[in-house]
């Protein structure tokens, strides 16, 4: 290579921060060179300049501890509509008044009766298909059957959303975030037909798919690759297998996930480092880099984007005609509840029949043949029904 008489041209370095956590880089800006002063006479020729690249813009976190507040707001509202001193014979923190909780034996959570929650608008596949309430899809993100439900919950939101939110801002979060539970709520649909269902756990979900997505779009920018991905799938791994557990909508949490997993090579992507480097400090750079993004991320972004549209519209079809997927995959059930010699996975409505004599109502549950009598003042039907969950 032929050289000129002249001094070389000076060298550029361009340092990079890395954030905790799984040390991921994030090139965004760069600071104005600092003025150069004639080098001293003791200094070499070959001067170095150094232009700092900086963090993405990190966002200021309100929309997920808005989502929390919000979430909060509902369930003391569903609490007031529960009622449960006029509704049920019995109640928890009676000192609450209208604001007390349900049985133990009919919710151990510490929340209100599944009336209540199906008042509010728990997911009711019946009401959806034959009442056209899709609404419901959406409302039941926001109901919790308990304060436990709602306290796990809410500190896991708060835990991944917040962190998620001051790297991609609100926006693509909150899309994020609703179109996940809305996945979760649509796979819910389809195979579990005969209980309601309520929780913001498919929309979490959502979230961790979304972070494992974005590990594996944005593999480059990671300086512990394997350590993120391997730490994330482990995580994941943990929270669904809790979903074999009765009593929990496992396919909310795999609807949420798998749709939270796909979004995630669609709203947060990075640009590569070259093409970062080239236009923010292309001193730096010896080959051209066209391109903001690499192949594989814009393939993953277009076949995500497909898979997304496909499965919605599939899956909201197949809902609105009544389909029970269930009929289709015999084994299916088992990825949401795993019977043991511990715990049974029937999951039926309870239902009972009442002999009256006098004061005197004898309940029979009609699940497991259990009877009961109650000496009862002219009972409500929200009171016999508490009293049929109980029993069975």
């Amino acid at each position: 290579m032929a050289s000129g008489g002249g001094n070389p041209p000076p060298e550029v370095h361009i340092r990079v921060h890395s954030r905790r956590g799984f040390n991921m880089i994030h090139p965004v800006e760069v600071e104005s060179p600092l003025p150069t002063a004639a080098p001293a006479a003791n200094e070499s020729p070959n001067t170095v300049m150094y232009r700092e690249v900086k963090h993405f813009k990190k966002w200021f976190p309100w929309l997920v501890p808005s989502f929390v507040l919000a979430n909060v707001v509902v369930f003391i509202i569903t609490m007031s509509v529960n009622n449960c001193p006029k509704n049920s014979v019995s109640c928890v923190a009676g000192f609450l008044g209208r604001f007390s909780f349900q049985p133990f034996k009919e919710n151990p959570l510490l929340g209100p009766s599944s009336s209540a929650l199906e008042k509010m608008g728990a997911l009711d596949v019946g009401k959806v298909v034959q009442k056209h309430q899709g609404w419901r899809l959406i409302t039941c993100m926001w109901l919790h059957g308990g304060v436990f439900h709602l306290l796990a919950n809410m500190l896991s939101l708060l835990v991944i959303g917040i962190r998620l939110e001051q790297e991609f801002g609100f926006v693509r979060i909150g899309l994020l975030y609703l179109i996940s539970g809305l996945g979760g709520s649509l796979l819910s649909a389809l195979f579990i037909q005969s209980n309601i269902s309520v929780g913001a756990s498919g929309a979490l979900f959502g979230l961790l798919g979304g972070m494992l997505s974005e590990v594996i779009t944005n593999w480059t920018i990671y300086a512990n690759k394997v350590a993120a991905l391997v730490t994330l799938v482990i995580i994941i791994a943990i929270n669904l297998s809790v979903g074999i557990l009765p009593h929990v909508d496992n396919f909310a949490h795999l609807g949420g996930f798998f749709s939270g997993f796909l979004l995630g090579f669609v709203f947060l992507i990075r640009p590569q480092f070259g093409w970062v480097y080239q236009r923010y400090a292309p001193g730096y750079s010896s080959t051209s880099v066209k391109s903001k993004f690499k192949t594989y991320q814009c393939v993953f972004w277009i076949l995500s984007l497909i898979l997304l549209i496909v499965g919605f519209t599939v899956g909201l079809v197949m809902l609105l005609r009544g389909v029970d997927l269930n009929d289709h995959c015999s084994w299916c059930h088992y990825l949401s509840c795993v019977p043991t010699k511990r715990w049974s996975c029937n999951t039926q409505p309870a239902s009972c029949q009442s002999e009256q004599t006098g004061n005197q109502y004898t309940l029979t549950c009609s699940n497991n043949g259990k009877s009961k009598t109650y000496s009862l003042l002219n009972p409500t039907a929200r009171q016999i029904q508490g009293l049929c969950a109980q029993l069975c």
